[in-house]
């Protein structure tokens, strides 16, 4: 990990090492360094003040501080992309002299910020997240008055190691207000343990043990009793036991919407709910009080419900769904719902329900009386040619016999 200590007049020391100090002028200047360029760790050490200094912060490291513990948190987040920035910041007194940030299971700082004209933070930048930056940090402050508690756990958590797990909401992302919905997360990884965050959430993250279900490692997150704060985008991420703080690619994202904010709005199809194989058909969605946005839903259909924004500012709240070349696909029952678009996961009551109804095109004319029987015709010809044989032979057998009894 290349850790980056930067503040006020300090100059600028990096490494590859979990070691990185960051050091005032006026420090250099009492080591008899004369160079622009930081002194090694050993130099600066080898002062009477940065030894005393040391010694005491390492007796702090067993001893804990009497001063007021210091406020720790991370820049732009906690949570942190692979390869990624961050800054970890510390703020603690007016009066602090140096600030020093910790990491679970190492036992020397890993950087330490001298402040500068009594700044009250500090900050440790990292320039690249990566597993091995990722853990649980601490930072305290000395002041001439001693040194502070320890600030409370920072956990800083990298993501885009594995590959990201699925994600749904069952038994369907929208959720009526005072309902139940739960949020499954799973993966055909060995996933030990999978975490739920909820989009720009002030919570933190939910965290289930994973079960082997059904050839997948997965985990329920159940959301009991839904009201207008759990509206929002969801996702998911899979860790092992081994290094909880590596977790996977992001899932795909779960809209989890709340309805019965607002008045129901009305559903109609036009010319009707009755359609021919490749006609159109439009569905309109009209809400008297007022939205600018609606949303049309298609029982037991999974895929994302069409949404249209209100265009007339004078005219009706209301927007047209149009269907063309209708097939059996379109058939179905349908809902629409309005919101505004400020508050796009909270959706008013549902329509009552339209069916639409999808038949093929109807004959209008009789084959029996319009179109010729040809195969009548052929057995009436059939039989006809029989008829005027035997006809035929009637007649020579009896001139025969005509002919017989003249003779005799």
């Amino acid at each position: 990990m290349e850790l980056l200590c930067v503040g006020g007049m300090n100059k600028l020391f990096t490494g590859n090492s979990l070691l990185g100090l960051c050091l005032r002028q006026c420090n250099q200047i009492q080591a008899g360094e004369s160079s622009p360029h930081l002194p090694a760790p050993t130099s600066w050490f080898s002062t009477r003040k940065s030894g005393q200094l040391w010694e005491e912060h390492s007796r702090s490291h067993f001893f804990p501080g009497t001063l007021p513990k210091p406020f720790i948190w991370a820049d732009p987040g906690t949570i942190i992309t692979m390869g990624r920035p961050v800054t970890i910041w510390c703020q603690g007194s007016l009066q602090a002299e140096s600030y020093h940030l910790y990491k679970e299971q190492v036992s020397q700082p890993l950087g330490m910020w001298v402040a500068w004209n009594f700044r009250d933070k500090a900050r440790f930048s990292i320039k690249s997240m990566s597993p091995n930056s990722a853990g649980q940090f601490q930072c305290i402050y000395n002041s001439s008055s001693g040194w502070s508690e320890r600030s409370d756990y920072l956990q800083l958590v990298v993501t885009g190691m594995y590959s990201k797990p699925s994600f749904s909401a069952h038994p369907s992302p929208l959720v009526a207000s005072g309902g139940n919905v739960s949020l499954l997360c799973n993966s055909k990884d060995t996933m030990d343990t999978f975490h739920l965050l909820k989009e720009g959430g002030a919570g933190p993250p939910q965290h289930r043990e994973s079960r082997f279900s059904a050839g997948r490692h997965q985990a329920v997150f159940p959301v009991d009793s839904v009201n207008i704060s759990h509206g929002g985008i969801y996702r998911c991420y899979g860790s092992f036991r081994f290094s909880s703080h590596v977790w996977s690619h992001p899932s795909d994202h779960v809209d989890l919407k709340v309805t019965g904010t607002f008045e129901k709005p009305s559903l109609s199809a036009h010319p009707g709910p009755s359609v021919t194989l490749g006609e159109n058909v439009t569905l309109q969605c009209r809400s008297e009080s007022w939205c600018d946005t609606f949303h049309l839903f298609k029982e037991g259909f999974i895929v994302p419900p069409q949404r249209l924004h209100w265009q007339n500012n004078t005219g009706p709240f209301q927007v047209n769904f149009t269907m063309s070349l209708v097939n059996s696909v379109h058939a179905g029952t349908y809902r629409c719902y309005s919101s505004h678009s400020t508050s796009p996961y909270l959706l008013s009551q549902p329509s009552d329900p339209l069916e639409l109804i999808v038949s093929e095109a109807a004959n209008t004319t009789s084959p029996s009386k319009h179109k010729p029987d040809f195969k009548s015709a052929s057995n009436s010809q059939d039989y006809t040619v029989e008829n005027l044989i035997r006809m035929g032979m009637t007649g020579l057998v009896l001139v025969v016999l005509v002919v017989l009894l003249y003779q005799s």
